[in-house]
């Protein structure tokens, strides 16, 4: 090993003195960009920062910081100040592809690459004893697992936070002067792309969960197998419990082939009867059969699907959801009670299965956060009969097989956003007679407006309908969150304002 890289191998602690005057380049700079950047000036690194195109505020405050920006709208090559600047480090943010002419430039010059990920670990120490860490990934289900997660352990009484790519940095989690005893930690197959790459920089979560497993992002990882290697990683090193969905076999191939930490336990969730070390549902219970002393004879009793109806998280996606996150928490030791208080009173983040009003029988549920066919499918199985309004950036992802499966639940199908074709000759192949409508419209305002009132046409006492794209937004809209509002604020004004009481106070989702 070289001198530089013995010295970047012995970089796990916070207090470290070889942080000073190492120079590291820091690739992007958006919320994750910023956080690394400014967590490396804070331990005197000399940092430069190289984007295509700098957010104002954000650029603003690296130079109050003490950080160099190097913006340039054109990285098809190095700029020359990169080079110059020889680093001696890159940290990479999850937005460039791991094939970017940038990373291949570091790579042919032996520069090692991190993610934040990988930093944060390092630097976990920084305000006294490590928390440990809840990893959680899926290609759906993710942040409210998440949040669910935090939420008990909160309740349990431990000091808890969610964060990663749920939207709060793991560098700024890592560097709150509180400190935490466990963080959750929500992990994108880029970030997961870029950990355990690096002598010194191997996570070691508490415990860890892939969700589910479906085909997305292949534009970013180039296939579904690499993909799903990136999603595997999160159980690398698991201490304790490796908690998998048992109706996705990939998820249990995973934790079958991950190399875990002695003791560390394999832990199902599911929808089903569940076995010894299983959490499932027996007679509208849901159960706990793995942390308990007698579990091949007795169950612990967690909540009921009627007590999930009433909170508005009975969607069958949403129950999966659930059993993920009580088993993470009952690995920490979170007791039953308090699991099914934390129930009573959650609520699903907007977008997610929410209902926006009822009218004339039919429902209008907003799930943006939909945004691939894996979450569409989950969506469409919780309503009976629904008007689809879907379309968007389809991810290089295939669309064919998820319309297959729903002709026979669709009165109608509204069709948005650029990839309209791939979902048009769908419908073509197995639904020529179902009613499909686009909305052919140029400018953002217009879309909404136009397929609310397509819907509202077609849909019909008992329908539901619903905003489920199997596509991102970024064609038409800032996120998934500004095309679900845009939807809700369709939908009110199509009925003449705001939603009435009992379509405003109705729990979403079942």
């Amino acid at each position: 090993m070289t001198e530089l890289g013995e010295r970047l191998a012995g970089l796990t602690s916070w207090h470290s003195g070889d942080w000073r005057g190492l120079r590291v380049a820091v690739y992007g700079l958006g919320v994750t960009g910023f956080s690394v950047a400014d967590t490396l000036v804070e331990l005197g690194a000399e940092v430069l920062v190289v984007t295509a195109k700098a957010d104002q505020e954000r650029a603003m405050l690296l130079a109050v910081i003490g950080a160099e920006l190097l913006e340039d709208p054109d990285l098809s090559a190095p700029p020359a100040r990169l080079a110059e600047f020889d680093p001696q480090l890159v940290v990479v943010s999850p937005g460039f592809h791991h094939d970017h002419p940038l990373l291949d430039w570091a790579d042919q010059r032996g520069i090692q690459v991190w993610g934040d990920i990988e930093l944060a670990w390092r630097l976990r120490d920084k305000v006294g004893s490590p928390a440990d860490w809840i990893a959680v990934t899926g290609t759906n289900g993710k942040t409210t697992t998440v949040q669910l997660t935090a939420t008990m352990l909160l309740a349990g009484g431990y000091r808890a936070a969610p964060c990663g790519n749920i939207g709060i940095p793991v560098l700024d989690a890592i560097r709150d002067p509180q400190g935490f005893d466990v963080l959750v930690v929500e992990l994108s197959s880029y970030q997961l792309h870029w950990i355990n790459r690096n002598p010194g920089g191997e996570l070691s979560p508490y415990s860890a969960a892939c969700l589910n497993i479906a085909d997305d992002h292949l534009d970013w990882h180039g296939s579904f197998d690499a993909y799903r290697a990136a999603k595997a990683k999160v159980y690398d090193n698991t201490q304790v419990a490796c908690v998998y969905n048992r109706a996705d076999d990939a998820t249990e191939q995973m934790v079958r082939d991950a190399e875990v930490i002695e003791g560390a336990r394999a832990i199902s969730f599911g929808l089903d009867i569940p076995g010894p070390s299983e959490f499932g549902i027996v007679d509208g219970i849901l159960c706990d059969r793995a942390f308990l002393e007698d579990r091949f004879t007795t169950a612990i009793e967690l909540t009921t699907i009627d007590e999930l109806r009433d909170a508005g998280l009975a969607a069958p996606h949403v129950v999966a959801n659930i059993l993920a996150a009580a088993a993470l928490a009952r690995s920490y030791g979170i007791e039953p009670g308090v699991i099914r208080d934390v129930l009573t009173a959650f609520r699903l983040d907007a977008h997610r299965i929410e209902l926006v009003r009822i009218e004339s029988g039919v429902s209008w549920v907003d799930d943006s956060k939909a945004t691939n066919p894996h979450a569409a499918d989950a969506s469409l199985r919780a309503y009976e009969s629904v008007v689809w309004v879907a379309g968007g950036l389809l991810k290089g992802v295939e669309i064919d097989e998820l319309v297959k499966r729903h002709t026979s639940r669709l009165r109608a199908a509204v069709l948005i956003g650029v990839d309209r074709e791939e979902l048009r000759s769908a419908f073509a192949r197995h639904a020529p007679d179902l009613p499909v409508y686009e909305v052919d419209a140029d400018e953002t305002d217009e879309v909404m407006p136009t397929a609310v009132r397509l819907a509202g046409e077609a849909a019909q006492a008992g329908d539901t309908v619903l905003l489920a794209p199997a596509a991102a937004s970024m064609d038409q809209f800032a996120d998934y969150a500004e095309r679900g509002r845009r939807f809700q604020a369709a939908v009110n004004e199509f009925f003449g304002g705001e939603a009435d009481e009992r379509s405003a106070s109705h729990p979403g989702g079942d």
